[in-house]
């Protein structure tokens, strides 16, 4: 039985006294109230280190405090005083561990030893290292290496990353699934195909030149944060922030910004000068509506003999297509936009005029877009708006998808891809004489379709927590163990470490923030953040213990333990200095890193360079390319019972990682088990606020996928929706339920149907210990 959750209205804005009062919280509960305050001091700053938790822009220029409240968490989170030792899990088997939170499971701290599993006690004991090591080689080389995989997080530098998928592919594997693939591999698919580059094209000064801002399917408050800053003194020059999402996130309607005293007396800024409150998976309706406007508004000119509304110098000399988008636009009906994207034909034209009144635009968006059936026509819909006006290469404007771990987007940029054409492969032959895999990877859903299948019998994890992560939960989590291995690299205890395989090791590593000592002194790392820009990382802290080893040092081990011994790659002297890691990433990629050891540490990153901010469009047709949607969207569905769920993020976590049950800004304390729903759904459905229900999606495959005691929360969400948090739902997304194009997991939009539960009340939150269920 679950503990009932605590709602009550919030409405203080984000950041503020809210915000310093949740870091104060996160300090004390980790036990580093002290040294946590110094430290985060060099947080995102030149010579500090980068923050472990979103990847926004770093400033040039940064603030005295230049992190967030969920920033402030994940360095708190890292540093735990708290330690989870052998004989921790001596007293704690797997079978028992499973019934446990994510949250307490991360809560105990900081792994200390490497460990490995023990079937017949299902616990972990502790093992050396370098039998360790000499183990997983053993069983590495059992294996065909198309049957193994190696996963990346999105949170280990650019010279860990770069190590490892050398070492995979000399190993003969292109399995290299990442956290990307289940959140902007949208991004990825999308963005080459219309306009030449698979990341956003914005700096993180152009938000200092736009005069419009578009936001599509962000939380801001809770995912990126830091962005607020420079939002904030957008609004406050007048700039117009329009939004769309099917939540109202409070970031995006006011902010407080904790280091100005007058904002925080003074109760702080709006933020979004317009918000809409589309439909769940409506923003390309949406977004078609605004095109066809301006396409009319446009017509209406040249019929009058009035100036372009299109900025057909640009479109004529840099973009192909328009004539078919047109076309389309024209032709779609007022009612089917209405409908689809659940917002009034008179809201889409205030949002049209705001944008047409604009110079420069930036469009700004998240999963929300990407976790769509949809979701790469939408993206696309999103370059289409922006074309239309010329807003993609000039300054203030530009394309943005907001990027999550820290650095997802570098280890996209030094080869962890499943896709071989996006690694230099002629190139890595070329330096380190050997010939690499030449066949397509294995994304994350084609990984867990092998588990399931019983054709993957390998994993090898760097960071995460991918079974948490992943869909299909009933169905995945008894299928790992039929895996013949499981290597698990982490800082901290989660559910993938305690679903085991035949084999599995849990390896401890170092965390960032960590001072990384190796023979040849105090190393740095770097990362990319969402805006291209490259930055170095120092380590501030002593070790929680001696005996960690940092990410590189594992990858170099593991492939010595591996591997033949090569000539051309000296793994013992790339761990004793990094400088010779990034000076080989800058021989593969010379274009992209030129120079790099002399400009990491620039203030405010350097950024690699990128065509599309020049105008020059790397496409097979050299051009810009507006396309038509095919069934980017489509009316709900008529009755039947069925709802849209979508899966959101609560303002105590950051993906898996759970710092508290709490969700400040959406009024939920003391549980995660919640669904938000329209009241006017509840009194249809006969429910009441406090009632707990079912979920059951309708998919119609013969799996039976549901979560129970669900507790009902009254919300400001659009009819025939729901929201659920993530990762507790992922248990209701069928593995095949995902984006066209880019197998990304489709969270924002599972249809489901909702049945009240007849179990007895729940009890309240002080009675019991929070579930671990």
């Amino acid at each position: 039985m679950r503990q009932k959750a605590k709602v009550e209205v919030y409405d203080a804005p984000a950041g503020g006294w809210g915000s310093l009062s949740a870091v104060a919280h996160i300090l004390t509960q980790e036990e580093v109230a002290i040294l946590g305050s110094e430290i985060l001091l060099k947080q995102n700053k030149a010579d500090g280190f980068m923050c472990v938790s979103c990847s926004w822009a770093k400033p040039a220029h940064p603030h005295p405090f230049e992190f967030c409240e969920n920033g402030a968490k994940a360095t708190a989170w890292e540093i735990t005083g708290k330690t989870v030792t052998p004989e921790f899990f001596a007293e704690h088997t797997l079978t028992e561990l499973r019934t446990w939170s994510d949250h307490q499971l991360e809560e105990q701290g900081r792994l200390t030893t490497p460990m490995r599993y023990e079937p017949a006690s299902d616990k972990y004991l502790p093992v050396d290292w370098s039998e360790a090591f000499r183990a997983i080689g053993a069983e590495l080389n059992a294996l065909d290496p198309r049957s193994v995989i190696m996963y990346t997080s999105g949170r280990a530098s650019l010279e860990a990353s770069y190590m490892y998928q050398l070492f995979g592919r000399m190993y003969g594997t292109n399995n290299f699934p990442d956290s990307s693939n289940m959140c902007h591999e949208t991004t990825s698919v999308a963005l080459p195909e219309v306009i030449g580059v698979p990341v956003g094209t914005v700096l993180l000064k152009d938000f200092d030149e736009t005069d419009c801002i578009f936001f599509f399917g962000h939380n801001t408050t809770t995912n990126a944060p830091r962005m607020l800053h420079p939002l904030q003194e957008a609004a406050q020059r007048g700039v117009p922030i329009v939004t769309f999402n099917p939540l109202r996130e409070r970031g995006l309607e006011r902010f407080v910004n904790p280091q100005s005293p007058v904002q925080m007396i003074a109760g702080g800024t709006r933020i979004s000068s317009q918000y809409y409150q589309v439909r769940v998976g409506g923003d390309a309706a949406a977004i078609a509506g605004i095109c066809k406007w301006i396409i009319e508004s446009d017509d209406l000119a040249q019929t009058n003999g009035g100036p372009r509304v299109v900025d057909v110098g640009f479109v004529e000399q840099h973009t192909a297509g328009f004539d078919d988008f047109a076309a389309f636009c024209r032709a779609q009906e007022w009612d089917q936009i209405e409908k689809a994207s659940g917002l009034s034909r008179t809201a889409i034209l205030d949002a049209a005029n705001t944008y047409m009144a604009a110079n420069a635009v930036i469009a700004n968006y998240g999963m929300g877009i990407t976790q769509h059936k949809h979701g790469v026509e939408t993206a696309k819909m999103i370059v289409n708006l922006l074309l239309l006006r010329g807003n993609i290469g000039k300054p203030g404007a530009g394309i943005s998808p907001i990027r999550g771990h820290s650095n997802v987007q570098g280890q996209r940029t030094v080869g962890i891809s499943e896709k071989t054409k996006l690694v230099p492969l002629d190139k890595l032959e070329e330096l380190y004489g050997f010939e690499p895999p030449r066949w397509d990877g294995m994304s994350t859903v084609d990984a867990c379709e092998g588990i399931l299948k019983g054709d993957v019998r390998g994993f090898v994890s760097l960071g995460g927590n991918f079974v948490r992560a992943i869909p299909e939960r009933s169905l995945m989590e008894p299928a790992w163990s039929g895996l013949r291995l499981s290597v698990q690299i982490a800082t901290k205890l989660n559910r993938s470490h305690i679903v085991p395989a035949e084999v599995t090791y849990l390896l401890p590593c170092l965390g960032r923030i960590e001072i990384d000592q190796q023979a040849g002194g105090p190393q740095a790392v770097s990362m990319e953040d969402s805006t291209t820009c490259i930055h170095g990382s120092r380590g501030q802290r002593r070790p929680v213990v001696d005996n960690l080893l940092s990410e590189p040092a594992i990858v170099a081990a593991l492939a010595k333990a591996t591997l033949e011994p090569n000539p051309a790659v000296n793994w013992d002297a790339w761990v004793s200095d990094y400088a010779q890691v990034r000076d080989a990433i800058e021989r593969t990629y010379p274009d992209q890193f030129r120079d790099f050891n002399e400009r990491m540490f620039e203030p405010g990153g350097f950024p690699r360079p990128l065509p599309a901010r020049e105008r020059k469009w790397k496409t097979p047709n050299g051009k810009a390319n507006f396309t038509v949607p095919k069934a980017a969207f489509a009316p709900p569905r008529e009755g039947g019972g069925i709802y849209e769920l979508m899966t959101m993020r609560a303002d105590g976590q950051f993906n898996t990682t759970i710092y508290t049950e709490d969700d400040r800004f959406r009024g939920i304390r003391g549980s995660r088990y919640v669904v938000l729903m329209n009241p006017a759904d509840m009194k249809d459905d006969g429910l009441k606020s406090g009632d707990t229900v079912t979920l059951v999606t309708e998919a119609g495959d013969g799996v039976e996928r549901s979560l129970s005691e669900l507790q009902v929360v009254p919300y400001d969400i659009p009819r025939k929706s729901l929201a659920g948090y993530y990762p507790e739902c992922n248990g209701l997304i069928p593995l095949w339920h995902y984006a066209e194009g880019s197998k990304v997991p489709a969270a924002k939009s599972v249809p489901v149907r909702l049945f009240k539960d007849t179990i007895p009340e729940i009890i309240e939150g002080e009675e019991i210990p929070i579930s671990t269920g």
